[in-house]
């Protein structure tokens, strides 16, 4: 199974609130700066850096959309 993003695509974030449940905000724009290795339970991790804050997170795949 193969990453879907790669290094320096642009996405969307979904930010998520307590327990993951979603927050109700606007998705940030987000650089896509390294893949990670896959986990053990088949998801695909993702180090995203913000576009507008100096901000870097590791996310899995299905926390992150291509931009529209």
């Amino acid at each position: 199974m193969a990453h879907s993003y790669a290094i320096n695509d642009d996405v969307h974030h979904q930010q998520q609130g307590p327990q993951g449940r979603a927050v109700v905000k606007q998705r940030s724009v987000y650089t896509i700066v390294g893949r990670l290795p896959i986990e053990a339970d088949g998801r695909r991790r993702y180090r995203i850096k913000s576009k507008t804050e100096n901000i870097e997170r590791v996310v899995t795949e299905e926390q992150i959309s291509p931009l529209d």
